[in-house]
Parts: C-alpha cells; structure tokens; sequence
C-alpha cells in the first residue's frame, strides 16, 4: 500500500469527452499508517523503508502521525474509519505504548466502525510474546508476518534477519496472543529455488494454519541491490510449474484465491485489501504514504506525503509532498488496474458510483477484451478470465487508444 499505483500518462478512449457525475454515495474509507524503519533493508525491497538507529524516535514520529492525520480531518469529515493497516518498514519496532498513543489519538479525530479490521505487519525477527499480547489489547486484531521463506539458504539470499524455526514460532506466538485472524506473507521464484523447495515452504506455511496467505513471485525492482546486482532465478519453465502447482496446493486446503497473490480460509480475505482494489478509499500517513479520496462533487484526488523520515519529522517541512486531482481520461484505468486484479472482478455497477463515469466510456475496450477472451462476458461484471489473469497488462491494453 505504500507506494499506490499511477497511470498518469495513459489515455482512455472516451472517457474525455463523457461527464462526471457526482458521486451517489463515498466508498468505505480505511486508514493507511506508514512505519518507515526496518532493522535491515532487504535487496529486493523497493518500498520507502530505512535501516533504524538504535533508538526510534517513536514519541516524535507519533506526533507527526497525528498533525499528519489533522490536514487531512477536512475531506473526511462525516466519515467512520472501516479499516487501518500499519505496513512498513517493519511496524513491530514501535512499542505498544507508542501505538497505542496512535491508536487512540487517531479514534479521537475519526469514528471506527464497529467491526473495524486493524492489521500491523510484523517480521518473526521482532515477536515478543509480551509485545504482542499488548498489541491485541490495544484493539489490533490482525498480523501479517513477513516470512518470505523457511529455508535458511533462501532467507540468507534474501537478506532477512530471521531464521526458519523464528518464523514458525512466530505463528504460533500470534495465536497465543489471541490473534486468531493472522496473514503469513511468502515469496516464490526465489534464488536457485526448485518446484519442491517452492511447495515446501507453502506446505510449512500452510501447517501453520494462518487464515490468509499472501504468495507472490520475488520480482527485480529498480532502485534496489537486486536491481543492481541480479540473483540467478528459476527458468520461466520452473517458475509456471510453481505457480500451478501451489495455486492446487492452496486450493486444496482451502485457501481461495481472491486476488492475484492473496489466498484465503473462507470469510477471512483482509478487508483493508478489498476496500483498495476495490477502488475504495484511503487515508495515508507517515513517511512516503500515499491516499487516495474521494468527494461528493466527484473529484477523486490522489496524495502523497514525504518520503525521507529526516524531512517527515521537521517542522519546517511539509508533510504532503503533493497530489493530483484525476482526470476523466486517468480513471477508467484507475479503477480497472485495481478491480481487475480481483479474480472475481467487481460488479459493474460500482465502476459509475466510484468514478462518476457511465459504462459507456469503457464499451469499446470491453468489447475488444471480450472477444479477445481477456475479460468475462457477463454485463453484471467486470472480471478478468483466467487467460485475463495471466495476462493483465495485456487486457488492460485493450483500454487504451
């Protein structure tokens, strides 16, 4: 969630020319909350994370969350929070207390709902039993524990701090501490990594009986240490093998599919997940934090905030770094490029209550993505077909003059 996707530069046919219309009801709003520091920064990582000194500033950073949180009290006002996610960084570093100043501060300014889903990543390296038993007292009711991989020689080549047996406490730690609604996060394509390495960590994952798995492909990112100095990856023919074969494996113990690198138990995909590619809304805040709102009158505004903890933290600086109104011709790709990544798509009907945009400005493109066999014929949906799946950037394509 920290760095949202753009699609500033693309254009789509007849979306200019079609007016929007103000929006008949605001989407659900969850709350974004970024931790900028890790112990290590890891070589694949490309989000705006930053090795931590031996002492954070933790009740400074607070407060800047808050006075952050205040600038943005405006567009929101009338508005109840359905979901928070602390993402990082790694925001486990920050003591209870600290966050539960957070917490409360933030419940002051804005309503939760009452079933509202507070999610804090966490890495196996940084589990204290005591710590999490605080954080679930504090309200939060969700983990998602960055394991990447069990295997030692994986974890290595990957530049994590924990090791296998660390990771597999650590589920069974969450669970002690009363979380019964946790994410276990793994990699695959991974270094030298085999078809049966690859199933062993899922199988490993999946003993550990979380009720959501993410499981997504170890990807070269520019502006990171693997960008620079590439590791040896498994063959395309490898990794489509793992791709399958984990995707019947986590069906098989009923693991659903709902987007295209999240798996969960019935009932328990993350609700902040759905809200964002469902094109709902977001507050962000902390360090390099993005948003996205929207208005009555139909604007739909996407911000940003600053990226270096150093500058986040000084007064005389600005926490947003900056924003953009999009454009009709930007938001039919926005919506798709986020809707389309769930495997069940989202009823057509949501994309004019979202944008403020009628159906018709993406007829053309959905007719050529039909025929194609890229998107479902179903008027009542907008949903990729399996091919579509696999080939996104292609359908999205479709969209495009």
């Amino acid at each position: 969630m920290t760095d949202s996707p753009s699609a500033s530069s693309l254009i789509i046919g007849g979306a200019a020319s079609s007016p929007r219309a103000p929006l008949p009801t605001l989407p659900p709003l969850a709350l974004y909350i970024h931790i900028p520091w890790c112990v290590r920064k890891c070589p694949y990582c490309d989000f705006n994370s930053h090795t931590a000194s031996p002492v954070l500033p933790e009740e400074e950073y607070v407060d800047a969350l808050l006075a952050d949180l205040d600038q943005d009290l405006h567009a929101v006002y009338g508005r109840e929070i359905s979901s928070i996610f602390f993402g990082g960084g790694t925001p486990s570093l920050f003591s209870a207390e600290a966050l539960g100043r957070l917490l409360k501060g933030v419940e002051q300014r804005i309503p939760f709902a009452h079933d509202i889903e507070i999610t804090l990543e966490a890495n196996p390296g940084t589990f204290e039993q005591e710590k999490f038993v605080a954080y679930r007292k504090l309200g939060i009711n969700r983990l998602s524990i960055g394991i990447q991989s069990f295997q030692q020689q994986k974890l290595e080549a990957l530049g994590r701090i924990h090791n296998g047996d660390e990771a597999v406490r650590a589920a069974g730690m969450a669970r002690q501490a009363g979380f019964d609604n946790f994410n276990l996060d793994l990699m695959h394509g991974l270094p030298d990594q085999s078809l049966e390495d690859a199933l062993s960590d899922l199988r490993q994952a999946i003993e550990l009986k979380p009720t959501h798995i993410s499981w997504y492909q170890l990807t070269l990112e520019p502006n990171t240490v693997f960008w620079n100095q590439p590791p040896v990856l498994p063959e395309d023919d490898t990794l489509w093998d793992i791709q399958e074969a984990g995707q019947a494996l986590l069906a098989e113990h009923g693991y659903a599919q709902y987007e295209v690198s999240a798996y969960a138990q019935p009932g328990r995909p993350a609700r902040h997940n759905l809200n964002y590619w469902s094109f709902g809304d977001f507050i962000g805040i902390g360090a390099g934090a993005h948003g996205k709102l929207s208005h009555p009158d139909g604007r739909i505004v996407r911000t940003w905030k600053t990226r270096l903890p150093k500058d986040y933290l000084n007064p005389a600086k600005s926490f947003q770094a900056g924003e953009k109104a999009l454009s009709n011709d930007e938001m039919p790709f926005e919506f798709l490029m986020n809707a389309l990544r769930l495997t069940a798509g989202v009823e057509s009907h949501l994309y004019p209550e979202r944008t403020g945009l009628s159906l018709d400005t993406l007829a053309e493109g959905r007719r050529e993505a039909e025929q194609s066999g890229l998107l479902q014929v179903e008027p009542s949906r907008l949903a990729a077909t399996e091919r579509g799946q696999l080939f996104l950037n292609d359908l999205l394509q479709q969209f495009l003059t």
